[in-house]
């Protein structure tokens, strides 16, 4: 953390002393650990997905849906220690699985904790849920360690990436993250009961007038990984703030949305989550009010 080159962004801040392009500094800070229902089907089941929401992000997506978080301005500093106790909590309160949502700005300080926890017995996947701006030496850390992968892929076009999450290099990094991803778990595999044991599941909103985007990042995916990997095709896109951009302060159509999914299903598309209804809400976006944070 003395000069912070983990991420892509590169930007050489001594993390000990302040915060780095991801908004925050050394110490782990976390918004909110409880389990969570609103992940695809096969990593919430009935039990929940048992989620610890890390402050701070490496993007600077314009419609982020934390952005709360992602700022780096709620949550609360923990220990490594805390980190782990609060992996057993979730386990005891019933979690399928240990979700970590946007840690890799944190990745030297909680990898000693995935590994112990581990080795201790914890006994249900990790899943790594990430925004897949991250390095392959990231990624590569996590080997043997999280049995579960949940990517974002968001854009293919560099002048996309540029103007909604300011990186021209979003489509190379993420895909190079990704195909480490799948490198590690292989094809997805499941447990009787339909949860994932391991495996990736590239998750992709589709944003307000970019349908065309999104219909190039499913033919990239399906023609690079086939069958090996799970798509979930997103439409829960909700405008929280005025972005500047016309587009993106409203929310998806439902025929936009249609327009994807058809294009999917016609490319030969079969391991793919859609969302029914109305997803687009508020109240799926849960309050980060340091739940679980703390010892009860």
């Amino acid at each position: 953390m003395d000069r912070c080159y983990f991420c892509p962004r590169r930007c050489g801040a001594v993390r000990t002393e302040g915060s780095g392009a991801c908004g925050v500094g050394s110490n782990i800070k976390v918004a909110r650990a409880a389990l969570h229902f609103w992940e695809e089907p096969c990593i919430s089941g009935s039990c929940g997905s048992g989620t610890v929401f890390f402050s701070g992000c490496s993007l600077r997506c314009v419609y982020c849906q934390n952005g709360e978080i992602s700022s780096g301005k709620a949550g609360a500093e923990i220990t490594g220690a805390r980190l782990y106790d609060i992996f057993f909590e979730l386990k005891e309160k019933g979690a399928a699985n240990i979700n970590l949502v946007t840690a890799g700005h944190f990745l030297p300080q909680i990898l000693p904790q995935l590994k112990k926890a581990r080795e201790n017995g914890l006994g249900i996947p990790f899943v790594y849920n990430t925004s897949s701006y991250e390095t392959v030496k990231a990624i590569q850390s996590l080997n043997g360690i999280c049995s579960v992968y949940l990517p974002d892929l968001k854009y293919i076009s560099s002048e996309l990436s540029r103007r909604y999450s300011a990186c021209s290099d979003y489509f190379e990094t993420a895909t190079g993250a990704i195909e480490e991803m799948v490198r590690q778990t292989g094809s997805c595999t499941f447990g009787e009961d339909g949860m994932i044991r391991s495996g990736v599941i590239v998750r992709h909103l589709v944003l307000p007038g970019h349908a065309y985007e999104s219909k190039k990042i499913i033919k990239y995916l399906y023609e690079t990984y086939g069958s090996d990997i799970y798509m979930s095709i997103m439409s829960q896109y909700t405008p929280i703030k005025k972005t500047g951009f016309e587009n993106l302060d409203r929310k998806l159509t439902k025929p936009e949305y249609d327009d994807v999914v058809d294009y999917a299903v016609n490319l030969g598309v079969e391991n793919a989550y859609i969302q029914d209804g109305e997803c687009a809400e508020e109240s799926f976006i849960p309050q980060f009010d340091l739940e679980g944070v703390f010892p009860s």
